[in-house]
């Protein structure tokens, strides 16, 4: 991922969006993104957003929608939040998320995202959520796929605005989620990726945690699961909340088997001058673990069974 493109486009562009119809459906303009929604109905289209920062959000309620930056980067999505969840709210049969940015979002309930998935596969990539209390938040009880590519981000979480924390990603279902090639950093509060899921795959994801404050686990699997955490870097900051481990499996319920849960080829460091010494992967699970070869910096624990 570009980041340097991308930040440079968050300058760049004009804080109001661009022209009398910002977003098009085939050829149609349209001047609300939900009016551009609404179009789609129950079919099959992309939504491209024209460059711009838009305070205004939508709820798919069907279909099979792209929502795709003309240029990633540029067209950011601030502040406004459907039903006081998100800036999107997707309930349809799928949806894409492609080259957005998401910025400023708190809600009521303290669980304000730039996308809340309810309904159908959700794939994103060359996103940005920044600044919020969570980045993107949801699943649904099926097997659903979550894929998250190439995406990033930054100062998301938060523990004491409401009674229960919110975190960079929090996502459940009964299928699968993937996130891949994704930066975390500047946490400030939960989990930098919460998943209640049966499977996952993470890796190739940078984890900066040398900004972040009130901040907990990098990797927090609740209910257990299997899979592959692999090929990841992480540095653990001073300002945590619980900086006891940087991965976690099963900490509040064994719903889903673990055994057979792949970590390997990771590198995980303290920051500089950090005198504690937490452990690399805390297992509440019992199962057998498949853990491989990781880089562990000085005054990580590899492993603990509690």
């Amino acid at each position: 991922m570009k980041r340097s493109l991308l930040a440079l486009a968050l300058f760049a562009v004009p804080a109001f969006a661009q022209g009398a119809a910002p977003f098009t459906v085939n050829g149609q303009g349209f001047a609300t993104l939900q009016e551009a929604v609404s179009s789609v109905r129950m079919g099959t289209a992309t939504i491209l957003i024209a460059p711009g920062t838009y305070r205004q959000c939508a709820v798919q309620a069907g279909g099979h929608i792209t929502f795709k930056a003309v240029q990633p980067g540029t067209a950011i999505f601030e502040r406004v939040a459907c039903e006081d969840k998100a800036a999107l709210v997707l309930r349809g049969q799928s949806s894409v998320v492609d080259g957005l940015v998401f910025r400023g979002y708190r809600v009521s309930d303290g669980n304000g995202a730039g996308i809340r998935t309810e309904m159908g596969d959700l794939t994103v990539t060359n996103a940005m959520f920044l600044d919020s209390q969570e980045g993107i938040l949801g699943g649904q009880p099926t097997g659903q796929t979550i894929t998250i590519d190439h995406s990033t981000f930054a100062g998301l979480g938060q523990c004491d605005e409401a009674p229960n924390c919110a975190h960079g990603i929090y996502l459940a279902n009964q299928g699968r989620v993937i996130v891949t090639n994704s930066r975390f950093e500047r946490g400030t509060g939960g989990h930098y990726v919460k998943v209640r899921a049966p499977n996952v795959t993470i890796t190739d994801n940078s984890f900066d945690d040398t900004g972040g404050r009130k901040t907990n686990y990098m990797i927090d699997l609740p209910d257990g699961a299997t899979g592959l955490i692999a090929r990841n870097t992480f540095v653990q900051g001073k300002q945590k909340e619980n900086g006891s481990a940087l991965i976690v499996v099963a900490a509040e319920a064994k719903t889903y088997p673990s055994t057979g849960l792949r970590v390997e080829d990771n590198d995980a460091r303290l920051t500089a001058g950090d005198a504690h010494t937490p452990a690399f992967i805390v297992d509440f699970s019992h199962d057998w673990l498949a853990i491989g070869a990781n880089r562990i910096g000085t005054g990580l624990k590899p492993f603990e069974t509690r």
